[in-house]
């Protein structure tokens, strides 16, 4: 259950299902064309999973990470600046078409949360399952205060996916509860403050 649970919240489908949360949050986002949103999920899922996850067998070929699980620190740092890279291409397209807004804000908080969690990483642990899903929840209550919404269910919500991913990760003995409290602080207040003062 617990490396279910590690999948189904992986940091990498983060921006994807933020994504989904903003179209879905009773903002102007969510009175965007549908077949706008369609090309924003492709562009997004595709720079933030798809192409990055196709980089990693060939990281394991040149032996820069021993495993696809990446249990060591110095592993992830790789995968981190490549996934960081092309959520920078998703930034940039999103500017070509013109969602440099709030959506543009959304995917930079993410991108620095992942280069903070790089160098990290040179010395420490750091959980990157929950500083995604810790940004995530950060998102939710900086979207009801910058725009007034009653968003409590969502936001109760995340947080207690928030407790199942963090307990999943100490279950399964990748961090201790310090590196998973502070991924956790660190997503929730990049995303939090980044969508609030935008």
């Amino acid at each position: 259950i617990s490396h279910f649970i590690s999948f189904l919240f992986h940091p990498m489908l983060m921006p994807i299902y933020g994504t989904l949360l903003l179209f879905n949050s009773g903002i102007y986002l969510s009175l965007m064309p549908i077949s706008v949103k369609k090309v924003v999920y492709l562009l997004v899922l595709l720079s933030t999973f798809v192409i990055p996850v196709s980089t990693f067998p060939l990281l394991y070929q040149f032996k820069i990470i021993k495993s696809f699980k990446m249990e060591t620190a110095r592993e992830r740092i790789w995968p981190i600046l490549i996934t960081a890279f092309f959520g920078y291409v998703c930034l940039f397209l999103m500017g070509k078409m013109g969602l440099s807004g709030l959506l543009g804000f959304f995917i930079r908080a993410i991108i620095i949360s992942q280069l903070l969690a790089a160098v990290i990483s040179f010395i420490w642990k750091i959980s990157l399952h929950t500083i995604a899903i810790g940004g995530l929840t950060g998102t939710v209550l900086a979207l009801a205060f910058r725009f007034n919404l009653d968003l409590t269910i969502m936001f109760m919500i995340l947080v207690f996916i928030s407790g199942i991913v963090g307990s999943a990760r100490l279950y399964l003995n990748s961090h201790k509860p310090l590196q998973v409290f502070a991924g956790y602080l660190l997503g929730f207040f990049i995303l939090f403050f980044t969508v609030a003062i935008k």
